[in-house]
């Protein structure tokens, strides 16, 4: 038997993404953010969650999409990046996938030269395409594509580039296989649709 990777799955624009179970603290409902001055365009902000203070990424800016309003499916992916919180603000939270080791190709080789080094690889699940992403690069990554802490791009005033992820085009919608979040178990930390 394969042995399987346990991805949490969530959308930006019409694609989906994922990133390892293991990389996420929990998911929110997007409560109200607070701006920071001079803060990089993708930065929404700051929340207090239960009384920590969280900077919140908007993944669609940061992305390059055009920005839109948060809706009722709208989430906030928490996760922990150099040892504090940070939010990933999402269209939607759709689902915990199992997917196979052997149904996982790395990036190919075009992503990382065109500044994809985010993107770790493609999940094949269900007759759709999955883009596995590390989250650690995702708010690690600037407009240089050299590394530096989304707290530096900030204080510095910087405006950095977005990245441009894979576009990725499918028509199938999640099966039986997919674990709804309130179904996983065993999980190292908690994970709530904040339904």
């Amino acid at each position: 038997m394969s042995r399987e990777k346990h991805i949490v799955g969530f959308r930006v624009g019409r694609e989906t993404y994922g990133v390892p179970i293991t990389a996420l603290h929990e998911i929110v409902r997007v409560p109200e953010v607070t701006a920071v001055p001079d803060a990089p365009h993708y930065l929404e902000g700051v929340i207090n969650l239960r009384g920590k203070i969280v900077s919140v990424v908007d993944l669609r800016k940061r992305f390059g999409h055009t920005a839109t309003e948060l809706n009722r499916r709208s989430r906030i992916l928490v996760v922990e990046h150099r040892r504090r919180l940070v939010g990933m603000i999402v269209d939607s939270a759709t689902e915990v996938l199992k997917i196979p080791e052997s149904d996982i190709e790395a990036a190919p080789a075009m992503m990382q030269e065109g500044g994809l080094d985010c993107v770790t690889g493609l999940g094949k699940y269900q007759g759709r395409l999955i883009i596995l992403l590390d989250v650690d690069r995702i708010l690690s990554v600037n407009e240089s594509g050299q590394d530096g802490e989304l707290e530096k791009a900030g204080s510095a005033g910087a405006k950095p580039g977005t990245i441009k992820p894979a576009t990725v085009k499918s028509e199938a919608q999640p099966g039986p296989d997919a674990t709804s979040f309130a179904g996983v178990t065993g999980a190292r930390r908690s994970v709530s649709a904040g339904k």
